[in-house]
């Protein structure tokens, strides 16, 4: 039996191959997200961030013992920080949530952002898929959280929850124009703690401005996630902007956009792996670090050059 049939099947283990393959970028890669592909669409994928220390796992496991309670069939994503020397994710999510990842219906997976900038790895949207094709009802991508401007969480995701803390409240502000943006759903956890109530208020001020854009208002939750305070009324708003994103041909007008963020995604994979490729393991690119380094050029107008003979096919070889 090949490894697409056994995932077919339901098998966890093939799953985690394909997962390993795509991690991997393999040959067969691209055969598999293929094959794959046409039973994707059915699932609810929700990303999760926020800053550092706002309790997005543990927001992330409540949610999930909530689904599972549900009877839904649930993937996690935790993407981690990556060791500079290994590439491997570093905080262990799966030893973290052990008394989860034994459930049956549940399956989790921590990824390296392996250098991505925008908090999301280069391959968590065809693990995403992965998912999606294996047969899970619900999808939760909890990023690194690690600035501000998580504009992959929105581009990859159906839902976007941002987790905010009561010590957010002095960069409320300076938000606007990141995580601000892409929130679906505004979250203020450790709601016990000094603060809570202001920092949700002035999320309402600002989003009650926005409304004028968007032409609603955005919920904004307290919860108090270690002790399961706020959480089902978090889950109910998620349901709801679900919902209310099908309606008209909004939610045809987000799965076009996850296409295209797909194909985007993908050519810029592969163009990146033609230049490093044709460019780098070459002597060019050195030389014309030295050049620079001479004073001979500048790296903008030297980078165009390198861009348009890439184009016309006369990157080659120099003799050493």
């Amino acid at each position: 039996m090949s490894l697409i049939e056994k995932f077919y099947t339901g098998d966890t283990g093939a799953l985690a191959r394909i997962i390993s393959h795509i991690e991997n970028r393999g040959p067969e890669t691209d055969k598999i997200l293929a094959a794959l592909y046409p039973r994707t669409g059915g699932a609810h994928i929700i990303g999760i961030t926020g800053p550092p220390g706002a309790g997005k796992s543990t927001v992330v496991d409540k949610l999930c013992y909530l689904y599972l309670n549900r009877g839904r069939k649930v993937g996690v994503i935790a993407v981690d920080p990556s060791s500079p020397f290994t590439g491997g994710a570093l905080l262990g999510d799966r030893i973290r949530m052990q008394d989860l990842a034994v459930h049956r219906d549940i399956f989790i997976r921590s990824m390296a952002t392996r250098g991505s900038t925008g908090g999301l790895a280069l391959a968590t949207t065809e693990v995403i898929r992965a998912l999606d094709a294996f047969g899970k009802d619900i999808i939760l991508v909890e990023t690194v959280g690690v600035g501000q401007v998580e504009l992959d969480v929105a581009e990859a995701c159906d839902t976007t929850v941002v987790i905010l803390m009561p010590e957010s409240g002095d960069s409320i502000q300076a938000m606007k124009a990141g995580l601000m943006e892409i929130a679906d759903i505004f979250a203020v956890n450790k709601a016990d703690r000094d603060g809570a109530q202001r920092v949700a208020s002035e999320l309402n001020m600002i989003l009650d401005v926005k409304r004028e854009k968007c032409k609603r208002q955005l919920p904004v939750v307290l919860t108090q996630a270690v002790n399961n305070i706020g959480l089902d009324e978090l889950l109910s708003k998620i349901d709801q902007e679900y919902e209310h994103m099908k309606t008209g041909d909004n939610f045809l007008k987000h799965r076009k956009k996850m296409i295209r963020y797909d194909i985007l995604k993908t050519i810029e994979h592969r163009f990146r792996i033609r230049l490093i490729n044709e460019i780098l393991p070459h002597n060019i690119l050195e030389r014309q670090v030295e050049r620079i380094f001479a004073g001979q050029g500048n790296p903008y107008d030297l980078a165009q050059k390198l861009i348009d003979d890439l184009k016309a096919g006369q990157i080659r070889q120099l003799p050493d």
